[in-house]
Formats: C-alpha cells, structure tokens, sequence
C-alpha cells in the first residue's frame, strides 16, 4: 500500500529552526528550501508528497496546483485556508494518508478520517536525516529488529490495538 504524505507546509516550515530563519527573510526562500528537503527525503523513500500552504494572497513562483523536483505543491483557493484543504485530502485518501502537522485540529480531523499523522518536529528529524544522507551520498541503512533468541521469560503479551499498530507501520515506512 502506497503511502501518500499529506504536509502542512506552513506549519513545518515554523518548526524547523533552519526553514524558519530563511521564512523570516522572504517568504518564497522559505518554500524553496522546504521543497528542496522534500525532494532529498523523496530520493530516499519514493512515497507520494503533497505539500500544502495557505493561498492564493501570497505572491510565489508556483500556481495554485503545481509540481517541483517530484513534489506536489497546492495553494488553498480564496476563503479558505491550507487547514481545510488537508483535511479534505485526509478524509479522501483515509488510511494512505500520512499528515504531517502539529496543528491540533488538524491532526483529530485526519485521525478521524483514517489517516496517520506525525508531529511536524518527528517529521522534521526525518527531513533533516534525508538531507544528510544525501549531502553524504549514502542510502539509509535498515537495521534488522528480528526476533533474538533469548531465554528471558516475559509476562502476558502487552499489544497494541490494530489501529495503531497499523498506525506504526506506516510511521516506520517513513
């Protein structure tokens, strides 16, 4: 099952101490880098990316709907905010979605949609590893968490529910 990152780009463009200080500067400048770290990071995991920023009353470079570098970037239209638009994108691709905010409205509406969602710093962390590897040239390394022969006796089995163990094979995707 494909994976589609739904990223409320605003949001974690705010979060990220690098993204923010070039935000500060020039709003597009901001933009630019998030897109450029999200092209590295797919590089690396080839899932789909969507990134989506409040609208059309900011000047930029890309149309309401545009692509750069693999990267879906989506304005929200007039009277409307990128809010709105991630959650109506999260309620359309319910449990292939992954939203990456820490908008808390945000984030109850995706989960109740289906969605999985990851903090924008979680996510920041990831970008932050993709960038590096790629700086470095190297592809990420999969350490193996197989079952480990052992002796030591464990109590009753503490499981998840389904729902966010399915939650956590999607974060580990990332």
């Amino acid at each position: 099952m494909a994976i589609h990152i739904i990223i409320d780009g605003y949001n974690l463009i705010r979060q990220t101490p690098e993204l923010a200080s070039l935000d500060r500067l020039d709003l597009q400048l901001g933009r630019d880098a998030l897109v450029d770290r999200l092209a590295a990071y797919k590089k690396i995991k080839p899932h789909r990316i969507t990134v989506v920023f409040d609208g059309p009353s900011e000047p930029s470079l890309y149309g309401p709907r545009d692509r750069a570098k693999g990267i879906s970037i989506r304005f929200s239209n007039g009277g409307e905010c990128a809010d709105d638009v991630i959650r109506r994108m999260a309620r359309r691709e319910k449990e292939q979605a992954l939203v990456v905010s820490s908008d808390r409205e945000v984030m109850d509406a995706a989960e109740a949609a289906g969605a999985t969602v990851v903090t924008s710093a979680a996510f920041a962390d990831r970008l932050a590893m993709a960038s590096y590897l790629a700086v470095k040239g190297a592809e990420e390394s999969d350490v193996s968490s197989g079952w480990v022969p052992t002796t030591r006796k464990k109590g009753p089995g503490r499981r998840l529910p389904k729902r966010k163990r399915k939650a956590n094979r999607r974060i580990e995707k990332l």
